[in-house]
């Protein structure tokens, strides 16, 4: 118990540090420093070395973005309402958590595997496009949809999301929540038929 609280404090930590210096400079060092701990070999017992660490934050943060989202998307009833609740919930949760998307853009865009290829590289997002397309498919085939190709739409909702939350974190005093809303008209615009 005491062993998992430690853990969840140098995450926490994690994420603070590399919101504020970013990834290149949040080292094992000062990670350690802002969680009050002696010394960077703590962190290096409770996680093996700073790639799994940033691994684990990774996780954490999408664990905690899918429990938010998920119960806006299971009060629509339509493929067009579901997509609008995903761009509105998604933008809520970044405005309100902007610390963690700062952290999590930061560490997507630059951890890499040992062959040096960015390890959430386009791959990491197909299960996501996986899921769209299929949802997209089922509304076009009941009638609902327009016409359109379920994959190029699917790969260019993920697109828009990460825009929106890259665009947040350059420009820390946009409305992300309105720039959600506007996603969603646009894209519920774009399928409906």
């Amino acid at each position: 118990m005491i062993e998992d609280v430690r853990r969840a404090q140098i995450v926490e930590s994690a994420v603070d540090v590399v919101a504020e210096v970013g990834y290149a400079r949040a080292s094992l060092a000062r990670i350690a420093e802002r969680a009050g701990i002696s010394s960077k070999g703590v962190i290096s017992y409770h996680f093996d070395g700073k790639d799994e660490l940033f691994d684990q934050i990774v996780a954490q943060i999408y664990e905690r973005i899918t429990e938010f989202v998920v119960p806006h998307l299971d009060r629509e009833t339509t493929v067009v309402g579901r997509l609008g609740a995903r761009f509105r919930s998604i933008a809520t949760y970044a405005n309100a958590h902007r610390a963690e998307m700062v952290a999590l853009t930061e560490i997507l865009s630059h951890l890499r595997d040992a062959d040096g290829r960015l390890r959430y590289g386009d791959a990491f997002n197909e299960p996501y496009y996986q899921r769209l397309e299929e949802t997209f498919r089922g509304g076009q085939e009941s009638g609902e949809l327009c016409s359109f190709d379920p994959r190029v739409m699917a790969v260019t909702v993920q697109a828009a999301i990460d825009s929106m939350i890259a665009y947040a974190d350059t420009h820390p005093d946009h409305d992300v929540e309105a720039h959600g809303a506007e996603l969603a008209r646009t894209f519920e615009r774009a399928i409906s038929r």
